[in-house]
């Protein structure tokens, strides 16, 4: 069974330009920092307007050269974004649709329980994903550390004020997820359980939505079931959802 109509588009990886000159300054610099910067901070180093910095960042991140976090919470108001160069030999998840595609193949083929063990084997890779990072003791940051994360892998997250209704227009895996839903979609829900776990100190439901509206997915968090939303990817066909 596949799925045809709805549901998230691919996630973008190469870049599409190669760098400007000042651009590539920037990731040049953001490379010789100690550890993960501020715009501001960075803006310093490289004598150019913070703004300016801010839009370079920015572009690296979508173009998977660098990665944005939350910095930890300082008085009130929220936190600032931190910025770190991603190693050269480091690559977004992305780059691995093909590997997916082989796994999630062979999961569907061979397993008893092809979602249980999607959602396992989601479950370990949130949990690499999240290693060394300290839980937060708010609930709201942690969600926006979740989704900072799942803009890293190509996601592409969209929230609302409160990070509890999360569109999520990319997939990085998406063909697959089309041919296995039930695998693929069950791996990234496992994902996001494990690492909004890791994340914060309460816990908090999740709920993943596959292919429920044209052109995206959904995630709820911290929130319980909306009644006859859920699809099924392992009964039904998801593309018919509305």
């Amino acid at each position: 069974m596949t799925v045809e109509n709805n549901g998230p588009f691919p996630g973008s990886g190469a870049r599409r330009v190669p760098l400007s000159r000042q651009r590539a300054a920037v990731l040049q610099y953001l490379r010789g920092q100690s550890g993960p910067v501020t715009a501001t901070a960075l803006a310093q180093v490289c004598a150019l307007h913070v703004n300016t910095v801010r839009e370079h960042l920015d572009a690296l991140v979508e173009d998977g050269l660098a990665a944005r976090e939350r910095s930890a919470p300082a008085g009130r108001g929220r936190p600032a974004w931190r910025y770190r160069a991603r190693p050269p030999q480091e690559s977004p998840a992305r780059e691995y649709a093909g590997l997916a595609a082989v796994l999630a193949a062979r999961i569907a083929r061979t397993s008893a329980d092809p979602r249980a063990d999607a959602l396992a084997a989601g479950e370990d890779w949130g949990r690499v994903l999240t290693t060394g990072q300290e839980p937060s003791a708010d609930p709201r940051q942690a969600r926006g550390r979740l989704l900072d994360l799942l803009g890293e892998i190509g996601f592409a997250p969209e929230a609302d004020e409160e990070a509890r209704r999360v569109r999520l227009p990319r997939c990085p895996f998406v063909e697959t997820a089309r041919e296995y839903p039930g695998v693929v979609c069950g791996v990234h829900e496992g994902l996001a359980r494990a690492a909004l776990a890791a994340l914060s100190e309460n816990p908090q439901e999740i709920e993943l939505l596959p292919f429920v509206e044209p052109g995206a997915c959904r995630l709820h968090l911290d929130s319980g079931t909306v009644a006859g939303e859920r699809p099924h990817p392992g009964g039904g066909d998801p593309g018919e959802a509305s």
